[in-house]
């Protein structure tokens, strides 16, 4: 992930250096019949005002740098890396950045006959081939579709995108078809904000020393409230973002560099090679060799 969060980092620099205004600039990856993949970068920040949009088609995008507030008309959601963005074709949303500055997202569009198609093929009713919620939450289910697309653009690679394409819009309406719109709504602008800080610390430095009481300190809260808190927002406790974000450092230097494997899990964070390898396959489905090779052989 790191060279994904350093695009946006870079795209960001570049609106300060020039002053220019806020923009979300999509870039169409591949496009197929019924589908498409966009790299969507986003620089809005605080001082940007949030304006509604409308989704053209059915969407699944998945959230690979920043955090950002997502709203639609049923429910509101805190974005933040690893989570997954529903959106259905002609549904008004909004997305906001009061808290933290930019966003990147990988974004899947599917018409509706196309998406309808698929609901069929995986038992879902037609009136199922609609989301319910607004988020699916960071969760080890959505994990390798992440590292799957990240490796997909740091590599530049023109295919399999079809298939990653069909399969995350399978997955996603299983995970959704009983999924109740839970949202954000409870947790308060002032607690937001207090977790995107702490966001932001996590996602700048994945592999430093991130225990629940130093992480609670920094956001001014006893440990047990800032659990609480963090969860509510995020839909995932600290120490799960924690570990899924150093797997996702991982698995973007086991497509990039060629170091040992034991050296790219100490750097990311993991005490030893063995837990870290246990992390890594529960997470990816296979082991971080064969996830090396089959992204590099």
């Amino acid at each position: 992930m790191a060279n994904i969060a350093a695009g946006l980092d870079a795209a960001l620099a570049r609106r300060r250096e020039a002053g220019a205004r806020a923009s979300t600039t999509p870039r169409t990856l591949v496009a197929g019949e019924g589908w498409q993949v966009a790299d969507v970068l986003c620089t809005h920040g605080p001082n940007d005002v949030p304006f509604e949009e409308r989704h053209s088609r059915m969407l699944v995008a998945l959230v690979v740098a920043g955090a950002f507030e997502y709203r639609t008309p049923s429910a509101r959601a805190l974005m933040t890396p690893g989570a997954v963005m529903l959106g259905n074709d002609g549904e008004c949303f909004e997305c906001g950045h009061r808290h933290r500055e930019g966003d990147r997202c990988i974004a899947f569009r599917y018409t509706p006959a196309y998406f309808e198609r698929i609901a069929a093929d995986v038992g879902v009713t037609p009136r199922g081939a609609r989301f319910g919620a607004a988020r699916i939450a960071p969760s080890r289910a959505f994990a390798p579709f992440v590292a799957g697309a990240c490796a997909g653009i740091s590599m530049q690679r023109a295919r399999g995108w079809d298939a990653l394409a069909a399969a995350l819009a399978a997955h996603a309406l299983r995970h959704t078809a009983g999924l109740s719109p839970r949202d954000t709504r409870g947790a308060s602008s002032a607690a937001i904000e207090r977790v995107m800080q702490i966001l932001q610390l996590i996602d700048a430095a994945p592999e430093s020393e991130l225990g629940l009481d130093r992480l609670a300190e920094h956001a001014g809260l006893s440990p047990y409230h800032f659990l609480r808190t963090f969860e509510q927002a995020t839909g995932t406790t600290p120490h799960q973002y924690v570990v899924r974000a150093r797997l996702r450092l991982a698995a973007q230097r086991l497509a990039d560099a060629p170091g040992k494997i034991v050296d790219i899990a100490l750097d990311c964070g993991f005490e030893d090679v063995s837990n870290f390898n246990r992390a890594f396959r529960a997470e990816f489905g296979e082991s971080p060799r064969a996830y090396r090779a089959r992204l590099t052989g």
